[in-house]
C-alpha cells in the first residue's frame, strides 16, 4: 500500500509566461468554473473506480495554470465534494498555487477559510525588470504584499517559488532575491534554475543567459545563505524549515501513488486491477476535457523501466532511498539495481550511510549522468 495523494490541475492563466511548458492556457473569456468543477468531480469518480482499495488521501495539490483565479465558492464546493468521496488524513496537506497579483491575493482569507492550509506563491524574483522579462503580471511590491496578506489570512505554512540563471541576472541579483525571501520568513522555498524547455517562447527565441560558471556560483552562494538561515535542502530544488517539507511533493519523489484529475493532469497508480504500476494522463485541451471528447491515457510502466522511474525521483531527495523502499514500491528484487549501483558508489556519485543510498555532493550536480547509467 503506497501513500495516496491527489493532484488537481487548473489550466487557465491570465498570461502565458515565455518559459512555461506546463499545460496552461490564457483566459480569453470567463472561466467556466462551475462546469470545470463538475468535470473534476466526475473525473475523480472514474479514478477511484480503478483502485482496489481506497486509502486515505495524505495530500491535495491544486496546480496550474493559476488555481487562485477560481472563486473560493467553487473551490470550496470542490473540496466539500471530495471529502464526500474519499477519506482525508487528519493532517492532510492541502496546497494551492497562487500568483502574488492583487486580484488573487485578495482571496487568500477565503481560501484559508474553506480548508486550504498551504499556499505556494510564484514570486520568481524581486527584480521588476526581470519579472517583466519573464512575462509575470506582478511586481516586487505586490509579491511582498501577497506574503503579508497570506500570513494575515492565517497561512502559517507557505512556499515561495524562485528561479535563478535569469537573463542578465548577476550574483548580487540572485543573492538579493534569496535574502529578501528569507526576511519574509516563509516555511518553504523552491529555488530552481531557469531552463529553456521545448514548446516555449524562450526555447524558440532564446534569451541571453549568464554563463554556466556564473549560474553555478550564484546557486552555491544562495544555497549557503539558505542553509545558514535554517532552510534545509531536502530535495534538488526544495528548502524547508524543520517540519515543513512539502508532503505532496515528497510523495512523488518517494514513488508514492497519486491520482491526477483535470485537463492535462498526470497520475501514478499501483493499486489497480490487475496489479500494475500505471501512468495516467488526461486530455490537455480544456474544451475537450470539459466535453470528455478525448480518452484518458493509461500506460503500464514496463518492468525494465521501473528502476529508472524509481531512481529519477528518489535520488532527488537528500535522504535518498533504502533497498527496502525500492523493493516495496516497485515489487522488484533489490538485486535488479546491480551492478550499476556498485559502479556509482565506486565513482563517488552515490554514497551509502545506514543502508540508505543518496547522491554525493558531486552526484547531485550530475544527477542526469547517474540516471543515464540506469537506463535500460
Amino acid at each position: 500500500m503506497s501513500p495516496l495523494s491527489l493532484y488537481i490541475h487548473f489550466p487557465w492563466c491570465i498570461r502565458k509566461c515565455p518559459y512555461c511548458d506546463f499545460n496552461s492556457h490564457e483566459t480569453k473569456s470567463a472561466i467556466p468554473e462551475a462546469q470545470y468543477v463538475d468535470a473534476l468531480l466526475a473525473d475523480l469518480q472514474r479514478e477511484l473506480s480503478l483502485l482496489v482499495t481506497q486509502p486515505q488521501i495524505i495530500s491535495i495539490f491544486m496546480g496550474g495554470g493559476t488555481p487562485s483565479l477560481f472563486s473560493a465558492t467553487e473551490i470550496g464546493r470542490l473540496l466539500s465534494e471530495i471529502k464526500q468521496c474519499v477519506t482525508l488524513a487528519d493532517d492532510c496537506e492541502i496546497t494551492m498555487e497562487a500568483n502574488p497579483g492583487s486580484f488573487e491575493s485578495a482571496k487568500f482569507h477565503e481560501f484559508r477559510s474553506i480548508g486550504i492550509n498551504r499556499l505556494s506563491i510564484g514570486v520568481q524574483t524581486f527584480n521588476d525588470q526581470y519579472l517583466k522579462d519573464l512575462g509575470r503580471i506582478h511586481n516586487a511590491k505586490e509579491a511582498i504584499r501577497a506574503v503579508e496578506i497570506a500570513r494575515a489570512a492565517g497561512f502559517e505554512n507557505f512556499n515561495l517559488d524562485f528561479m535563478f540563471g535569469l537573463p542578465g541576472q548577476t550574483l548580487a541579483d540572485a543573492m538579493h532575491d534569496i535574502q529578501t525571501a528569507i526576511a519574509l520568513k516563509p516555511t518553504h522555498i523552491s529555488f530552481y534554475q531557469l531552463t529553456l524547455e521545448p514548446n516555449t517562447y524562450f526555447y524558440k527565441y532564446p534569451p541571453l543567459l549568464p554563463d554556466d560558471e556564473d549560474i553555478f556560483s550564484a546557486q552555491k552562494a544562495c544555497q549557503q545563505q539558505l542553509a545558514e538561515n535554517g532552510y534545509q535542502q531536502y530535495e534538488v530544488s526544495a528548502y524547508a524549515l524543520p517540519g515543513y517539507q512539502c508532503q505532496h511533493n515528497k510523495n512523488y519523489w518517494q514513488f508514492g501513488d497519486y491520482l491526477g484529475i483535470g485537463a492535462g493532469a498526470h497520475g501514478k497508480i499501483s493499486q489497480t486491477l490487475p496489479t500494475h504500476i500505471i501512468r495516467t494522463a488526461k486530455p490537455k485541451n480544456p474544451e475537450q476535457y470539459l466535453k470528455q471528447a478525448c480518452v484518458d491515457q493509461r500506460t503500464v510502466i514496463e518492468v525494465a523501466q521501473l528502476p529508472l522511474e524509481f531512481l529519477m525521483n528518489a535520488l532527488r531527495l537528500s535522504n535518498g532511498f533504502s533497498l527496502d523502499d525500492y523493493q516495496r514500491v516497485t515489487g522488484l528484487d533489490r538485486k535488479s539495481l546491480e551492478p550499476t549501483l556498485t559502479q556509482c558508489l565506486k565513482q563517488s556519485l552515490l554514497v551509502e550511510h545506514q543502508q540508505r543510498f543518496r547522491c554525493s555532493a558531486k552526484g547531485w550536480d550530475f544527477l542526469d549522468v547517474i540516471l543515464e547509467k540506469f537506463c535500460p
